[in-house]
């Protein structure tokens, strides 16, 4: 895993050093080595974590006759297997590396070679002979890629704050991206946070030459045409899949540095680790949160699983303080407002993982997106029936059995009404039906901006920006289907894989390796009948099948828990906010920032000290508010951008 940056000018050979100051910014995604590449109207720049190869797998790196350059962010976990079919094409390698093997692809097959990649990966390759940059992003959107214009020039990079390293490039907060973060919790691609900074998105390749630039998509999610009630044999498809992950798993152990897992004591990472620890020869090493506040804590699930598998296992604690402490280099390393304080936890545990000396960890993300796992589907499961049968005395019954928590709470009758129900104010065909929920319990976030920011942000609704992205014959595709698909592209891609996912684990210089979006298994998952993914309310039917025998009872059918960290109480102590969070909300420093609403702000910040925040909405305003105030002050009123509060 690593950093890269470059730069494309037609007009003058790019600076030296603006490339060093860019890898510079971003050392932190490659602490093992950076280099350095300027020829012609192009320059690439990189910042190695060693994974592969340490030895000869340096970066940037040419093409026997120099003519091709490349750097990537990212691994190729089906390298040797790619190699061997170039060798038998003739091409001769030098070093062991992926990197290598990237170069002969697409000398082989030319932009196709992204086709034939089983991996993550963000990549930069100038083309001398075609005098063209090639930027790739990989199918699922696990690395980032940033770009930018500056006139004739293009500057990329793994973070925008590697092309804040330029002078030239203006920073100032973006109305579409924040719009997008709250609705979506992230911006929608191609927007960022930033203005005029854009993100590549998933499954596409930016080519650029003199005479500008041409976006592409080179994959994306899709369902085959299947009949949802054809007969099938499920002992069968169960061997299939567990085959199929067995073997995601074992490539992405492929690294020449330790390998560790994260276990979080629920389903997916549960299946990792016992793949890892039953099918492979690697010793497995796992890492888990603990939390102070029960309500968060899965930590006898995952001693259940430690003393089912014999692992070696180390698990970190994180309390609401610890939190707290984490969170300005959180958001310094998201670059971008955050609705929850989730991210901030992984943060401590990718600091934990690499004091145990490892670089590299497997998680479980992706499973809940490709098989169907959310509560999410299932919410949109019942308000569809509901809207069938709006007058079904079954709908109560359903929906407390979604959310028991709920209905045992003094006021859940009235609450279970208000979450499920009043959110069906679009057709069940619209693309952001399943959606609604987090639409609407985000979107409150944008009442505490200024008049002026409120104003910016309507002209860009979030499920607006989405709806013009869904593709043609996503109407025809079943229910469940057309949510994954959402749920895949705004979600995941652009706040689990992201904010919560590469930027805290590379904050710590390591790499997170996603079996469950190995593209055989999305490709497996996708033509499976829906009724194997969600059957009534039950989620992961086929994925539970598959490793029923190897799992202990309990944790074969436990029911999905959430994985959640203390939000606003994080930020308050006896009643108070604390000092930093004082200082940064305080009226001063938002009208300083012309960001918020002074009075709106106090008011919610008084409700949380008291401990009256309610539900979702309350609290994720509050971080909302906290950490866009945060971005602001780290990465636009500084002088430079600056991870640290003042």
């Amino acid at each position: 895993m690593c950093g890269i940056a470059g730069l494309f000018n037609p007009d003058q050979t790019p600076d030296t050093g603006d490339l060093r100051a860019m890898i510079r910014a971003i050392a932190h995604r490659g602490p093992d080595g950076q280099g350095v590449f300027v020829s012609g109207p192009v320059g690439l720049a990189h910042a190695r974590l060693a994974i592969i190869d340490p030895q000869g797998g340096a970066q940037p790196m040419a093409s026997a006759d120099g003519q091709v350059h490349l750097v990537f962010n990212g691994e190729i976990f089906n390298y040797l297997e790619l190699r061997e079919t170039l060798r038998g094409m003739g091409h001769r390698f030098v070093t062991e590396s992926d990197t290598e093997v990237l170069l002969h692809a697409y000398l082989a097959w030319g932009d196709a070679f992204l086709t034939r990649l089983n991996g993550q990966f963000a990549i930069g390759l100038w083309d001398a002979r075609r005098q063209r940059l090639l930027l790739a992003r990989d199918g699922v959107g696990i690395r980032p890629l940033f770009w930018t214009r500056m006139g004739r020039r293009l500057a990329f990079a793994s973070e925008a704050k590697a092309l804040f390293a330029l002078p030239e490039v203006p920073r100032r907060l973006d109305a579409a991206g924040l719009a997008g973060t709250f609705g979506w919790w992230a911006p929608v691609a191609p927007t960022s946070a930033f203005e005029g900074i854009q993100v590549l998105p998933p499954g596409h390749c930016l080519v650029v030459d003199a005479q500008g630039e041409s976006l592409q998509r080179w994959w994306d999610w899709s369902f085959p045409d299947v009949d949802p009630f054809a007969p099938v044999d499920e002992d069968a498809l169960a061997d299939e899949l567990h085959a199929l992950l067995v073997d995601a798993v074992r490539l992405q152990l492929r690294a020449d540095v330790p390998v560790g897992a994260y276990l979080s004591g629920g389903l997916d990472s549960s299946i990792i680790t016992t793949v890892i620890r039953r099918h492979t020869q690697t010793p497995l090493r796992s890492f888990s949160l603990r939390f102070d506040d029960a309500e968060f804590d899965e930590g006898s699930e995952q001693q259940a699983m430690v003393d089912h598998l014999g692992t070696t296992h180390s698990s970190i604690g994180c309390s609401r303080q610890d939190i707290a402490d984490a969170f300005a280099r959180t958001v310094w390393h998201a670059e971008t407002p955050l609705v929850r304080t989730a991210p901030a936890p992984m943060l401590r545990l990718a600091d934990s993982v690499r004091a145990a000396g490892y670089k590299v960890v497997l998680t479980g993300e992706g499973a809940d997106e490709v098989f169907g796992g959310y509560d999410l589907f299932k919410e949109a499961h019942i308000r569809r029936f509901v809207a069938r049968q709006p007058t079904s005395s079954r709908r109560r019954r359903a929906v407390e059995r979604l959310y028991p928590w709920m209905s045992t709470s003094p006021t859940g009758a009235n609450a279970l009404s208000q979450h499920v129900f009043t959110h069906s104010s679009v057709p069940a065909d619209d693309p952001c039906f399943a959606h609604q929920t987090r639409l609407t319990s985000t979107r409150r976030v944008q009442g505490f901006f200024t008049r002026e920011w409120q104003a910016a942000m309507a002209q860009h609704d979030p499920a607006a920006q989405w709806r013009q992205q869904v593709p043609a014959g996503f109407g025809q595709w079943q229910a469940l289907q057309r949510d994954q698909y959402v749920e895949a592209h705004t979600l995941m891609s652009g706040y689990l894989l992201a904010a919560q996912g590469d930027r805290m684990a590379m904050a710590a210089s390591i790499e997170g390796r996603y079996p469950y979006l190995d593209p055989r298994v999305l490709a497996f998952a996708a033509r499976l009948p829906v009724r194997l993914k969600l059957r009534g309310l039950r989620e992961k039917l086929l994925l539970r099948k598959a490793f029923a025998h190897e799992l202990p009872a309990h944790i074969g059918q436990r029911v999905k828990q959430p994985y959640r960290s203390p939000d606003s109480a994080s930020f308050f102590a006896e009643g108070k906010a604390l000092p930093w969070v004082a200082d940064l909300l305080s009226e001063g420093s938002l009208r300083e920032a012309s960001l918020f609403d002074p009075v709106a702000v106090s008011r919610l910040s008084a409700k949380c000290a008291a401990g009256r925040a309610i539900g979702f909405a309350d609290n994720m305003a509050f971080v909302g508010v906290l950490s866009t105030m945060l971005l602001h002050r780290q990465f636009v009123s500084a002088d430079l951008p600056a991870p640290e509060l003042a």
